[in-house]
C-alpha cells in the first residue's frame, strides 16, 4: 500500500488497548491508528467517520459485542482481526469463514502474523473478505432467533459448551467439558480440574455456568462447580453445610445455600 494502512481499535480493556497500541507503533510507517474506542457504540460510530482499513475489534464490549457492531454498520465492512479472551463457540465460525483473531492474551509473534494477515486482505481488497464476514453475521442471527417471522418451535435450542479452549505453555489445547471433574473460582479467573491436570482460563464462575449444561454441572458453592456424574457421597456439616466428596477422593465444598439445588436432583432424598 502506497498509504499507510487506517487502523481503528475497539476493547473496553485499557491493558488490552494499550498492548495493541503499543505493538502497533512498531510499525509507524506503514499503520495510521485513527481512533481507539471503548465500547461498541463508540465503535460504530468511529468506522463510520473515519472509513478504517482494519478494524481490531473485542467480541465482548459494553453497549454492542463485536458481533452486533458488524450488524450495525452493515454494507461495507472493513477488515476485522477480532480480539477475545473467551473461548466462545464463535470461535469456530471464525475459523469457518477464514477470519483471523487473537486470544488473549496474545503474544508479540502472534500480533504481527495477524497484522500482517490483515495488510494482505485490504491490499488485496478483495470481496471475499467482506462476503465471508457478512455470512458470519448472517449465521449469527440465525442461531440468536433474530428472525421475528420464524415460529416459536423452531427457534434454535440453546447450545451449551462441548469443549473449552486453554492455553498451555504458550499454545492452545481444546478440553472437553465432558473431561472436567470440578471447576474452582479464583477471582475473575476459574481453575478446570480435569483427572490430575489443571488449567487456569479468564473467566467469572457465574459466566461459565450458563454456558455449561445444567443437566451435567451444578453451583455448589459461590466458588465451585461440579459435574454431578463425578459425585460419589455427601457428608452434611453443620449449620447446612456439607462436603461432597468426588470419585478420585477429591472433596469440594457444598455451602448452605446451594444444598437444596443438589437435592432437587435426587428428589427421594428432597
Amino acid at each position: 500500500m502506497s498509504e499507510p494502512m487506517r487502523v481503528l481499535v475497539a476493547d473496553d480493556e485499557p491493558l488490552a488497548r494499550r498492548r495493541v497500541l503499543r505493538l502497533l507503533r512498531e510499525h509507524d510507517d506503514e499503520v495510521d491508528v485513527v481512533a481507539v474506542c471503548e465500547s461498541g457504540t463508540q465503535a460504530v460510530e468511529a468506522i463510520r467517520e473515519t472509513r478504517p482499513d482494519l478494524v481490531f475489534l473485542d467480541v465482548q464490549m459494553p453497549e454492542l459485542d463485536g458481533f452486533e457492531v458488524l450488524e450495525q454498520l452493515g454494507g461495507e465492512l472493513p477488515a476485522v482481526i477480532f480480539v477475545t479472551a473467551h473461548d466462545r463457540y464463535a470461535l469456530r465460525a471464525f475459523e469457518v469463514h477464514a477470519l483471523d483473531y487473537l486470544l488473549k492474551p496474545f503474544d508479540a509473534e502472534r500480533f504481527h502474523r495477524a497484522l500482517e494477515h490483515g495488510r494482505a486482505r485490504v491490499e488485496n481488497r478483495s470481496g471475499e473478505a467482506g462476503n465471508r464476514l457478512a455470512a458470519l453475521i448472517d449465521q449469527l442471527a440465525r442461531d440468536r432467533g433474530a428472525d421475528p417471522a420464524a415460529a416459536v418451535p423452531a427457534a434454535p435450542a440453546r447450545r451449551y459448551l462441548d469443549w473449552v479452549m486453554v492455553k498451555v505453555r504458550g499454545k492452545v489445547e481444546f478440553l472437553r467439558t465432558a473431561d472436567i471433574d470440578w471447576i474452582e473460582a479464583e477471582g475473575n479467573y476459574v481453575r478446570l480440574h480435569a483427572g490430575k491436570k489443571r488449567y487456569l482460563v479468564r473467566e467469572k464462575i457465574g459466566t461459565l455456568e450458563e454456558r455449561l449444561d445444567p443437566d451435567r454441572f451444578l453451583r455448589v458453592h459461590r466458588s465451585a462447580m461440579v459435574q454431578l456424574d463425578r459425585v460419589a457421597e455427601l457428608h452434611p456439616m453443620a449449620a447446612g453445610d456439607g462436603i461432597l466428596l468426588l470419585r478420585d477422593g477429591t472433596e469440594v465444598r457444598l455451602s448452605r445455600g446451594f444444598r437444596r439445588r443438589l437435592l432437587e436432583r435426587v428428589p427421594e432424598y428432597a
